[in-house]
């Protein structure tokens, strides 16, 4: 497998990052890091609690922080929707994996994404899930080695064209 040390998954918030990163690292023999978790076990607070407490430019310097900070090879890692916001933390995950972008259309998200205040989305009051994805998916093709369009495919589909893509 021609990778980096590792794979970076990113992507819309409910695209399946984590899902499909964990069948993944499972299917190539590699450890799983959902970025989302561990900045939840850092903070001792779920994504929700932080952005509604610290507000949304907070959120994204401690994602960057904790971003920055992974240190680690034969990983899959999923991050959170909105780890493409930090030019930092995008060129640190560049350096250290192969970053596949698992994109999805509007009207799937939509389908999709129902409670963004649950999920912790990181998203101001005043915009919409569309202004969301107009804003983040051209940062998503930016920084991604490899671009899957999984909307219409399993969880399992999407890890055996990752698998081909790197192979």
């Amino acid at each position: 497998m021609k990778t980096k040390k590792n794979i970076t998954l990113i992507g819309m918030p409910a695209v399946g990052k984590s899902t499909v990163g964990n069948l993944l690292a499972q299917k190539i023999g590699f450890s799983f890091l959902d970025s989302d978790d561990l900045i939840q076990s850092k903070e001792q607070k779920s994504l929700s609690q932080i952005i509604s407490e610290k507000g949304l430019d907070q959120f994204l310097q401690i994602e960057e922080a904790h971003i920055v900070d992974i240190a680690c090879s034969h990983h899959v890692i999923a991050t959170g929707g909105s780890v493409v916001y930090s030019s930092k933390a995008m060129k640190h995950l560049c350096n250290i994996s192969t970053i596949i972008y698992l994109s999805i259309d509007l009207d799937t998200l939509l389908t999709r994404l129902c409670d963004i205040t649950s999920r912790g989305v990181a998203i101001s009051p005043e915009k919409s899930i569309e202004d969301l994805y107009k804003e983040r998916t051209h940062l998503y093709d930016t920084y991604s080695d490899i671009k899957i369009n999984c909307g219409s495919m399993t969880a399992e589909q999407v890890v055996e064209k990752a698998m081909k893509t790197l192979s």
